[in-house]
């Protein structure tokens, strides 16, 4: 149901956002939050407003996998994920005039190479499943 998309989000929420505050006060990062967003040079609205915004839409993507789950199946969430993965860098170097640097080609080569295993394995799986149903059926027509 729709409100078991809805727990499944809030219950992976509140576990995550309790890990990043843990981490975020026993490394004592939580000190120089103030200093971080005065330094911004958007300005602090800015720096609150890309937060949120990320926040957002980290919440949106969560509940869009999970109802891709539970509308479809799991091969199908994941698929959208894998082909997502490679769009990210390229998106963040156009919108935020970030540098294609060396890291951002090694993600996206990484990405777009478990994109590609991932089909490959899938056709492999197919394959393997055709064969075998192959052989059923031609056991079944030597028996008949």
């Amino acid at each position: 149901t729709f409100s078991a998309v809805i727990d499944m989000v809030v219950y992976q929420s509140l576990v995550s956002s309790c890990v990043v505050l843990i981490g975020l006060f026993a490394s004592g990062e939580w000190k120089t939050l103030t200093s971080e967003m005065e330094s911004y040079r958007l300005g602090k609205v800015s720096y609150v407003m890309t937060l949120a915004s990320a926040a957002i839409s980290m919440q949106v993507y969560t509940i869009g996998a999970v109802g891709l789950i539970f509308e479809s199946s799991s091969v199908f969430s994941n698929t959208i994920s894998a082909v997502g993965l490679p769009i990210v860098p390229v998106v963040a170097v156009i919108v935020f005039n970030d540098e294609m640097d060396a890291s951002k080609i090694f993600s996206i080569i990484l990405a777009i190479w478990g994109f590609l295993s991932f089909v490959y394995q899938h056709y492999l799986d197919e394959k393997k499943l055709k064969s075998c149903h192959k052989n059923l059926f031609q056991e079944e027509d030597s028996r008949a």
